[in-house]
């Protein structure tokens, strides 16, 4: 069962996007702020990171340049997700070492498909 970590400080998009991620087979654990999200990362050693980039405690960006910054952890593939949708923003994300970057509201189909190009074929 493939692992995600969902690091999102809104207890309702992190319920709603953790019970449909299940839905779909997947096994979700989810961080509240970046600092626990890095932790998390490796703790849990998830297959892939789903990191909102507006964070408490650390923001997205640094979260995610410490978790690529781990030999454990580096290659964890990490997909942005922010409710920004100007290029800079990706770009920033892109820079930051997330692998692919989504806009909010999730559209859960689109997410599926890069969350599938960033999993190793199991």
């Amino acid at each position: 069962m493939t692992k995600v970590l969902l690091v999102e400080d809104n207890e309702m998009n992190r319920d709603m996007l953790s019970r449909r991620l299940a839905r779909k087979g997947f096994l979700v654990v989810a961080a509240k702020d970046g600092l626990e999200g890095v932790s998390m990362a490796g703790s849990e050693t998830p297959d892939i990171i789903l990191m909102d980039m507006s964070l408490p405690e650390i923001d997205g960006w640094e979260a995610t340049r410490r978790i690529k910054a781990e030999p454990e952890t580096a290659s964890i593939p990490v997909v942005a997700l922010t409710a920004h949708a100007m290029a800079s923003d990706r770009e920033k994300a892109l820079n930051a070492g997330c692998d692919d970057f989504d806009t909010k509201p999730v559209e859960l189909d689109r997410l599926l498909e890069k969350m599938e190009k960033l999993l190793p074929a199991s």
